[in-house]
């Protein structure tokens, strides 16, 4: 792809990478795989989630894979219909990340983006090598200046200090940044920081009313890049 020079006055646009550019449906296999039921998935991600934020509400930190690793352990092992070794499931359940593709409209989306000038970064409460592999698996290596995640400033996102680490390693204001999430507590947490917020909806679930309301709304990337242009 040929390189767009950055728009002046256009915002830095920073990506959530779980479930907002990757596509996580194909971890629910990963349950069958280890004859586990695949709706599992969705409690033991959220699961992921409460657990990481509880230890940055209480000052602490553990990276994403080992919170996600404890998590399957404690879930596994509180299912009586369920046999097997914990260990070895976590393993597969967690590695299944390395193996996900990113939505049907992420790559059109992101190259719109980039020809309009913006300057892409993720940042997630993940694995930022495995954000640098999925883009680079959709063709879109070039399109991403950096890759950050939570180790930098050993908090999760939605914390504060997550989103002050983004603009300081990328050199911009927290009002030159939007967000991009399909997660709504992901926008509400960058807006209190000073970040502009652009939801994604994904679905049709409706945003919480008790949370700031986003800058933008979309349905997709392309339509990002629409609504931005």
């Amino acid at each position: 792809m040929e390189d767009t020079v950055p728009r002046q006055n256009a915002p830095l646009l920073v990506f959530d990478v779980n479930e907002t550019l990757s596509d996580m449906s194909p971890l629910q296999s990963r349950f069958a795989e280890i004859g586990a039921p695949p709706h599992l998935f969705h409690l033991w991600f959220a699961g992921v989630l409460r657990d990481g934020f509880a230890l940055t509400a209480a000052g602490s930190f553990s990276d994403f894979s080992a919170v996600a690793r404890e998590g399957m352990r404690a879930l596994l092992s509180s299912a009586p219909e369920w046999s097997g070794d914990i260990e070895q499931a976590a393993v597969h359940v967690v590695d299944g990340f390395s193996h996900l593709e990113v939505h049907p409209d992420v790559p059109d989306g992101v190259r719109a983006l980039r020809e309009r000038g913006f300057r892409l970064v993720t940042m997630t409460n993940g694995s930022s090598d495995l954000s640098k592999r999925l883009l680079g698996r959709a063709g879109l290596a070039d399109c991403f200046e950096s890759h950050l995640d939570a180790s930098g400033p050993q908090r999760w996102k939605p914390a504060q200090a997550a989103y002050q680490y983004v603009v300081e390693q990328v050199g911009v204001r927290l009002d030159e940044a939007v967000l991009v999430a399909v997660h709504p507590w992901d926008v509400d947490g960058a807006q209190r920081a000073g970040l502009g917020g652009a939801w994604l909806r994904r679905d049709a679930a409706d945003y919480p009313q008790v949370m700031l309301p986003p800058t933008y709304t979309v349905g997709n990337l392309r339509e990002l890049a629409e609504t931005l242009a």
